[in-house]
């Protein structure tokens, strides 16, 4: 993609004092619940109020929106409260009638954004519009299919682009609803740095006492805003209650992380500094998450030593496995002294679990 700075035009124009945030129901209910939530959220941080019209749900039977009477409503929202208005679109039905009510922001989700036929048909419907258009990451962590639909976007002459970071499913047991691989978000920013990035706190976390935390981590690796979701009754929301804040905690969370101007001279190096030591967190977590797996594959093996009546420390291959990772750790910089270190506290945390389930 080139002139990626021109997608970052529809933000600067906005001119904030903190970060973008997008809020609202996971769904629309009802005209007054979601009347209701938008006096609540009137002069407020808020920039853009968002309702689920349309929801796409894994399995038939379950509440799937409330269809176009909800674009009414929100079309209401934004005649009463001056609030801009954003919708899901995951068809070019949704875009033609989304544009009818004036939304103003766009977005394309998870599900849709894995299919390169549903996003080329959106982009077909949108061309040239220049209403603001975000592109959720697709279902899986695949940076290539996410930037796929920016670029099917982009040369529809679709310039007020920008992106959802709302994590990736796994099958593996996470405190996340989807877990952040912010890894990958890091990736897209060095790659496209001029794209906006949006975190959606609420997806991530599935939890809404997580997302305060999930937000501080978003915006300490320079992402542009926030996607929450917002009911004022989230216990009995219609969908996702567990992962909706009030209107009034939503308030205190964007007070507790505004980002406030500076005249520091040194602002510069400590924004760089913060955006580094943020990223070397989340690798830390994921260091610990590994190991925690690896040693669970230990205490397997200590199970299948006890029964077949096998040493726990097998020499052979403990040697095996230090000259590999030796070998590795020059390929990533890493000297030799250190992963000797490092291997042998792993070995020998190994060893203890082993030993632990042989004497059992």
């Amino acid at each position: 993609m080139e002139n990626t700075k021109e997608m970052r035009a529809w933000l600067d124009a906005m001119k904030l004092d903190h970060p973008l945030v997008i809020a609202g129901p996971c769904s629309a209910e009802t005209e007054e619940q979601v009347m209701k939530i938008a006096y609540e959220l009137k002069d407020t941080d808020v920039n853009y109020y968002r309702a689920g019209i349309w929801k796409p749900r894994t399995r038939p039977g379950m509440f799937e929106g409330v269809g176009a009477i909800g674009l009414k409503w929100l079309l209401k929202v934004k005649k009463e409260t001056g609030l801009k208005t954003a919708t899901e679109v995951a068809n070019r039905a949704h875009v033609e009638l989304a544009l009818e009510h004036d939304v103003d922001l766009l977005w394309i989700g998870a599900r849709s954004t894995v299919s390169p036929f549903i996003v080329q048909e959106i982009a077909d419907a949108l061309e040239g519009t220049d209403k603001i258009v975000l592109i959720k990451n697709p279902v899986n962590p695949d940076l290539s299919l996410w930037l796929g639909a920016v670029e099917r976007l982009h040369t529809a002459n679709i310039k007020n682009l920008g992106v959802i970071h709302r994590g990736f499913s796994t099958y593996e047991k996470s405190k996340y609803r989807n877990i952040p691989e912010w890894q990958l978000a890091i990736d897209l920013q060095t790659k496209f740095p001029d794209l906006p990035i949006i975190n959606d706190p609420s997806h991530i976390t599935g939890k809404r006492d997580m997302i305060f935390d999930v937000s501080q981590t978003a915006l300490d690796l320079n992402f542009d805003g926030l996607m929450i979701e917002t009911h004022y009754d989230p216990d009995n929301a219609w969908s996702d209650a567990a992962q909706q804040v009030t209107p009034k905690r939503l308030v205190q969370i964007m007070k507790d992380l505004r980002i406030r101007k500076e005249s520091d001279p040194e602002m510069e190096y400590n924004k760089n500094l913060s955006k580094l030591r943020a990223q070397i967190d989340i690798l830390d977590h994921q260091l610990i998450d590994t190991l925690g797996k690896r040693m669970k594959i230990s205490d397997g093996i200590g199970a299948l030593k006890k029964q077949k009546n096998v040493a726990v420390l097998q020499s052979n291959r403990w040697n095996e496995i230090l000259g590999a990772m030796i070998l590795e750790g020059e390929t990533k910089g890493l000297s030799e002294e250190f992963v000797l270190r490092m291997f042998k506290a792993i070995h020998q945390e190994s060893i203890n679990h082993q030993e632990k389930i042989v004497n059992s």
